[in-house]
């Protein structure tokens, strides 16, 4: 344990540790709050944060750490639950930059940095029919460091196929800088042999604990029996059971460890096969103790049976709103539950067989609504969802004030009906509204719990709770943490769960890694008993659209802001923040201080830097549009009234004299170009750059486009008696944005897109019509931070297109998908009654063109990206199915990036987050170019945003432009 003489010197270590990562270490409030954040119960704040781009600058921390006696904790993703990621010292972020994955030339096992996520590891290993073992419910979050860091095991996965199980090799990183490597082919210095050569002190003292349990008869039963079921209650001393070797000790010694013994570099998985056929039923019984029969049916099969999770009626009420959600939830009745069972088959034949064998086996416990397995893959994706999202859906059907807490426990399969009902008499004794749910084919029950703890009786009820779970768990002879770590929650009962003889091993083993008691403290090692009651976060109330956010994370892998300032979560979570210090009546100066910090912060990091793309809402299983407190509660977070009031006076004038308005642009963006002709595109662009970062200033991109010059008139084609093909008709609404902007000098084709959508529609006979008053029109969303004003473009809009049709007879195309996405929401939700058949421009494509023309494939490889409000409003797939029309070659999309972060205006006035949100594409895009030394390269990509073009063309080497140029390109007429 750490030396309580020693105190730390965290003025010292920011001051060494300053040089080395510059801008990358935090130490003010807002980003050591906002960090701080994880999807635990807990709030710590930690004293320094610092963001980790590789093992020297690990090694250089771990130096530091000793030096000044500043205690380390690193996090990957912040999906973990019981506090095992919560810091109050220093927090070492280690994902972004972690994301290397390898896979052996036989797919055999596969090499993944520690900020890997797991879906993504899967996505790698899925054209060779693989993938990693744990499958935690987060897995589409979660990062290797954790998932192997905690043991995670999960739905399919049981205890056969976690972290332990699967292991190949462990890179770490020890505490004074060792970098151990038990991979094949490590470096000579970083090998079993250089560990055994400059820690033979450490080797033989874990041979020396294994050597004492080998003694202890009753010690090894004990062991053995522990870990026959899911259990992460304190270190993997079933590895000095199971493994003589050194390096089978140290392989597996690291796992389920909570980053306590050093730092996880990279992880290598032994592969297993992902079946291609699979099927799922989802069963509906009357109580939990007739699903409990059906379980241990299913757990006696478990060679046939993949997955069971259980589900109580909290929990499928919870899933009732959910997107897809069957039938059968609206007509289930209090006490009723589900399971969720899936079985899977290299073959389709083995698959039927197995559904055939456990479906008679069934019969024994049958179901309410019957037993009928599903192999329709959006059916199954939709009980899944259902699954995966019960922790924070649950969580936000929470009383107001409470904190969720869940927890994690496995009962032996003969005790599993015994623990629920156990489970189910606490809540009812200590007066909570738990819910249950689980990986019934392991015995593994998760439940939640959502206490007030405000008031000092509240968590002295629920102190007797967890005592009391405890005893119950521990009499079944269950583990009181299944999968989730031990963590904060459950390290003051390690050793009543082991016994004093294995706590001591535990202990043991964390002296070994850590003498100094500096990494990760107080978790799965804790000499405080309340450690688990104490920090618990703050239930402040804010706006009710985003009041419910338990921070479990879900969102922030999609976010574009992510590595540049804050996530959903966290801009969530400081907006609670401030709240809370609001509501302090009498504030002291440091109060008031951080207060203030907070409020001056907030508004770049909170609100400037949000993309408003709302790409949060579609991971988010409440579907909370973190966007909206950029959108909405910018006056609020900004207290700026006078800036406000001139702003909605500049946004009702430019919206009456729209079409000056966009004159006056087209005058600016020629002056720009002006200057790129006298001093060069990269002169004038840098300049402005350096401009923006000291003057705060509009950024100019080396791709700017050029003022757009083409007359709009409409053209009317007349029926060729040669054709048999119709002339149709389309409403052609050119958005405010394309109407000034024309392609680039960069750009390969220089016509203006009206002129190639023209071309297009004059193949397909097509007649196209302009709006009259088009040099007014505009669907509002250039207005999205003045309601007033964006309102009233958005109904004279749609006034106009509901004088120009009749019954919706005329298709209406709009030429920006960002726009079209604003025009349908709109259509939508106000215009309720209006028949306006509205098109983004590549769904009228798609829908219309593409078959009234003749399309000749180009042999060419292409970049890809489908902007955000496509994926928003779900016709992503509809670019990509028309992009491979067009090209016989191969269509590269990064799919990581969800959001180029330019953001319509936003581009301009922060470059910064249009540069981080690509930053990843940039790479992606450019190993491309160097993988394809055999091909011709990628010299193109296509969208459907000209300002997504403009980001894309100022980061990449490639040549953005909408995809409707590639569609004329390789179109001609039908005869």
């Amino acid at each position: 344990m750490q030396d309580s003489y020693k105190v730390p010197d965290f003025d010292g270590f920011v001051r060494e540790a300053t040089p080395i990562f510059k801008e990358r270490i935090y130490t003010d409030y807002l980003h050591r709050f906002a960090y701080g954040i994880d999807a635990s119960c807990y709030a710590y704040v930690p004293r320094v944060v610092v963001r980790a781009f590789d093992e020297n600058e690990i090694i250089k921390l771990f130096a530091l750490s000793d030096k000044y006696n500043a205690p380390l904790t690193f996090r990957a993703a912040g999906t973990s639950l019981s506090g095992q990621a919560c810091s109050e010292s220093v927090l070492v972020l280690a994902n972004a930059r972690w994301q290397d994955i390898h896979i052996s030339p036989d797919a055999e096992s596969i090499f993944c940095e520690c900020g890997v996520i797991g879906s993504e590891a899967n996505d790698a290993l899925k054209p060779f029919g693989k993938k990693i073992g744990p499958d935690p419910a987060t897995i589409n979050n979660a990062m290797i460091g954790g998932i192997f860091s905690n043991n995670s095991s999960g739905m399919c996965c049981g205890v056969k196929q976690n972290s332990y199980n699967t292991i190949k090799s462990v890179r770490v990183i020890l505490h004074n800088g060792f970098v151990l490597d038990t991979s094949e082919g490590a470096k000579k210095s970083e090998d079993i042999h250089s560990f055994l050569q400059f820690h033979k002190d450490k080797a033989d003292a874990l041979l020396a604990l294994r050597e004492k349990i080998l003694k202890d008869k009753n010690l090894c039963k004990l062991i053995e029996r522990k870990f026959a079921i899911k259990n992460t209650t304190g270190y993997s001393i079933n590895a000095l059971l199971d493994f003589g070797s050194i390096k089978d000790i140290l392989n597996h010694i690291f796992i389920g460890a909570e980053g306590t013994l050093g730092f996880i570099s990279r992880v290598e998985y032994e592969c297993v096969p992902d079946n291609a056929f699979k099927a799922c039923a989802l069963l509906f019984y009357a109580e939990l103790n007739s699903a409990a029969k059906a379980v241990q049916i299913l757990a006696k099969n478990d060679d046939k049976v993949s997955a069971a999770e259980i589900m109580d009626y909290a929990c499928l009420k919870s899933a009732k709103g959910l997107e897809g959600a069957p039938k059968e939830l609206n007509s289930i009745k209090k006490g009723q539950c589900a399971l969720l069972v899936q079985l899977d088959d290299n073959t389709k034949k083995g698959l039927e067989s197995k559904i055939s064998f456990i479906s008679n086996l069934l019969s024994e416990a049958p179901s309410l609504f019957g037993t009928h397995f599903s192999s329709d893959a959006k059916e199954m994706d939709s009980w899944w969802k259902i699954r995966k999202a019960l922790l924070p859906l649950s969580a936000s059907l929470r009383p107001s004030g409470s904190i969720v807490i869940t927890e994690d426990i496995c009962f032996p399969i003969e005790s599993f009906a015994k623990g629920i009902e156990k489970i189910t008499r606490l809540f009812e004794k200590f007066k909570y509204e738990g819910i249950i749910f689980g990986h019934a084919l392991s015995g593994n029950v998760h439940f939640i719990i959502t206490p007030h703890l405000g008031q000092k009786s509240e968590g002295e009820r629920f102190g007797a709770f967890m005592e009391a779970m405890v005893e119950s768990v521990l009499a079944l002879k269950g583990s009181t943490k299944a999968e989730h770590g031990t963590g904060r929650m459950v390290a003051p009962f390690v050793e009543k769960e082991w016994g004093a003889k294995a706590y001591e091993i535990n202990c043991h083993i964390k002296h070994i890694f850590d003498p100094q008691g500096l990494i990760n403290p107080d978790v799965i090692i804790s000499n405080n008993p309340q450690i688990h009651l104490q920090n618990l976060k703050d239930s402040t109330q804010v706006e009710d659209f985003i009041n419910q956010c338990m921070e479990c994370g879900f969102c922030e892998k999609v976010c574009p802001s992510k590595e540049l300032t804050l996530t959903p979560r966290q801009r969530i979570a400081v907006r609670k923040e401030i709240q809370r210090l609001e509501n302090i009546t009498n504030r002291n100066a440091e109060q008031e201080e951080i207060l203030n910090e907070l409020k001056q912060g907030y508004k770049y990091y909170g609100v400037e830097t949000c993309a408003t793309c709302s790409m949060c809402a579609t991971l988010c299983p409440l579907e909370i549009d973190t966007s909206r407190i950029a959108l909405e509660l910018k006056p609020l977070v900004t207290h700026n009234a006078e800036s406000g009031a001139f702003g909605t006076f500049i946004a009702n004038q430019t919206s009456k004299h729209f079409a000056s308005t966009i004159e006056i642009l087209k005058s600016g963006i020629s002056l720009n170009n002006a200057l790129f002709s006298a001093f060069g595109a990269n002169v004038i662009s840098d300049l402005s750059l350096k401009a923006h970062r000291n003057l705060h200033t509009p950024y100019v991109p080396k791709a700017f486009p050029q003022a757009n010059h083409y007359a709009l008139k409409s053209k009317m084609i007349k029926q060729d008696e040669k054709t048999t093909l119709k002339v149709e008709k389309v409403i052609y609404f050119s958005t405010c944005i394309n109407r000034a902007f024309a392609p680039s000098k960069k750009a390969l084709d220089k016509r203006s897109l009206q002129e190639v959508f023209e071309s297009v529609c004059k193949k397909a006979n097509v007649s196209v019509i302009y709006p009259r008053n088009l040099r007014n029109l505009c669907c509002g969303k250039a207005y999205k931070d003045y309601k007033e004003s964006a309102l009233h473009k958005a109904q004279e809009l749609c006034h106009t297109f509901q004088a120009m049709q009749k019954d919706g007879e005329v298709a209406i195309v709009c030429d920006h998908s960002a726009c079209s996405y604003e025009i349908m929401q709109y259509v939508r939700t106000i215009a309720v009654d209006s028949k306006l058949k509205i098109y983004d421009m590549p769904q009228y494509v798609e829908s219309v063109l593409l078959e009234r023309l003749n399309i000749t494939p180009k042999d060419e490889d292409i970049a890809f990206y489908a902007m955000c409000a496509t994926k928003k409003g779900k016709w992503n797939g509809v670019l990509e199915n028309i992009a491979k029309a067009c090209v016989s070659g191969e269509v590269i999309t990064h799919s990581k990036t969800q959001c180029c972060g330019f953001a319509g205006n936003k581009g301009f006035m922060c470059p910064e987050l249009n540069e981080s949100a690509l930053r990843e594409l940039q790479i992606f895009y450019a190993d491309k170019h160097k993988s394809t030394l055999q091909s011709k390269g990628i010299k193109r990509g296509f969208a459907s945003s000209s300002t997504c073009e403009i980001g894309l063309n100022d980061k990449t080497d490639i040549v953005w432009q909408n995809l409707l140029y590639l569609v004329d390109e390789v179109s001609s007429a039908k005869s």
